[in-house]
């Protein structure tokens, strides 16, 4: 829980709404990044690597990099607080795309696989806003705080692609001024943390609650089964997404068609967020979780029946909204399963595990997408072919959690 005895919801939850108002901003703002990231990374990658099947790897070391940072960045803001570890995140993620600027310019795919790396220390710390909505809120307004704070990624979802299409070809060097577009992005948003008011977190007395270890949390059920949704719903996501630039140019169409894609995806991914708070405060969390990934196994159906524009949009908006569902409502479930003085431990543990498989997702996409069926055609048929046995895997976990007996 996380208003204190003396703290009346009222009141906590006025701090709350002013957070989540700063966390929505900078969602918008700073969140625009990555889908100027997801939308460019595979196609500047194509374009500098020795070999197509890495083409995706520079959206893999984003991820790779959010996973190294996930720990670390929890345990910053535990010590710290969310404002520091917020700016130090937006610091990681233009540092990265200076880097990845400057390989542009000068040819080198290694260098640009450094700055995405770089890149990904802004990835983590964004995951950490769902959180952060969390921490001031009472136990009626938060699976509504942590859904209007991922609904702030609406805004991304326009500014973002749009940002795309009107710098990626600014310059001679080809995506050269998306990357500069992502440094300004960066310095300005930085300073929306300054009106965040999340108290930093006390220090512990020798004698305060530590409790559970890592490996206590992680086995608790509850706990284990929003982290395995949590991780599946992401990295499927991200699966899907990576390849579908490649797929779209690959079948024919444009680079402004696969942006377009990719903002009807991200949308997708966040105008539910609206209502998901208020449909998991009335269905509960494991319907709204177990529905995420039913529409994520149709986006998968959608896609294998063409690869007309049209079988794009439907499967990109479905995987969005499955994604949604499967994500915040995990991600409640989770915030309701550990105590305070278990945040730190919890959160980075559970933020790592999710971009662990992200990780796995990313570079898998490439592998399937270039390398895997000789055409475009039958890679993107391979990369939803290979949603199926995570979804079993989720769907399973969801089951046996619903079949155990319920916790004191």
């Amino acid at each position: 829980m996380n208003t204190t005895a003396s703290t009346p919801p009222a009141r906590a939850d006025r701090r709350a709404k002013r957070n989540v108002t700063v966390l929505v901003m900078a969602q918008a703002v700073l969140g625009a990044q990555m889908p100027m990231n997801f939308t460019i990374g595979g196609l500047a990658g194509q374009s500098l690597a020795p070999n197509p099947c890495l083409a995706t790897l520079p959206i893999s070391m984003i991820v790779v990099g959010s996973m190294l940072a996930a720990t670390p960045n929890s345990a910053f803001m535990q010590r710290f607080g969310r404002r520091a570890g917020f700016m130090m995140g937006s610091t990681g993620g233009m540092l990265g795309a200076v880097i990845q600027s400057y390989a542009l310019y000068a040819g080198s795919f290694a260098i640009f696989l450094i700055g995405a790396l770089f890149t990904g220390i802004y990835m983590s710390a964004q995951g950490f806003y769902r959180f952060a909505a969390a921490d001031t809120a009472s136990d009626a307004f938060r699976p509504k705080a942590i859904s209007y704070v991922m609904a702030g990624g609406l805004a991304s979802a326009i500014i973002g692609p749009q940002l795309v299409k009107l710098t990626v070809g600014a310059y001679v060097v080809p995506f050269l001024g998306t990357y500069l577009a992502v440094i300004a992005l960066n310095f300005l948003g930085m300073w929306l943390f300054l009106f965040l008011d999340i108290p930093k977190p006390p220090t512990p007395h020798h004698d305060a609650p530590r409790g559970r270890t890592r490996a206590e949390l992680i086995t608790t059920p509850r706990i284990a089964v929003a982290v395995i949704c949590a991780t599946v719903s992401y990295a499927l996501m991200n699966l899907v997404m990576t390849s579908t630039p490649l797929a779209v140019v690959g079948c024919g169409y444009h680079t402004s068609d696969a942006a377009n894609i990719v903002t009807a995806h991200v949308l997708a991914m966040f105008v539910p967020s609206f209502f998901t708070g208020h449909l998991i405060a009335r269905f509960g969390v494991e319907r709204i979780i177990a529905t995420g990934l039913v529409i994520l196994a149709g986006a998968g159906m959608v896609a294998m029946m063409g690869v007309d524009l049209m079988n794009f949009f439907g499967a990109l908006v479905l995987l969005g909204l499955g994604w949604n569902f499967g994500f915040i409502g995990a991600t409640t479930m989770l915030a309701g399963a550990h105590a305070p003085e278990e945040r730190g431990r919890m959160q980075g543990l559970n933020d790592l595990i999710v971009f662990g498989g992200v990780t796995f997702a990313s570079l898998a996409s490439g592998g399937l997408m270039n390398c895997s069926g000789g055409t475009p055609q039958a890679g993107w048929e391979m990369v939803n072919i290979a949603m199926t046995p995570f979804l079993v895997l989720a769907g399973g976990a969801l089951i046996w959690l619903a079949l155990r007996p319920k916790e004191a």
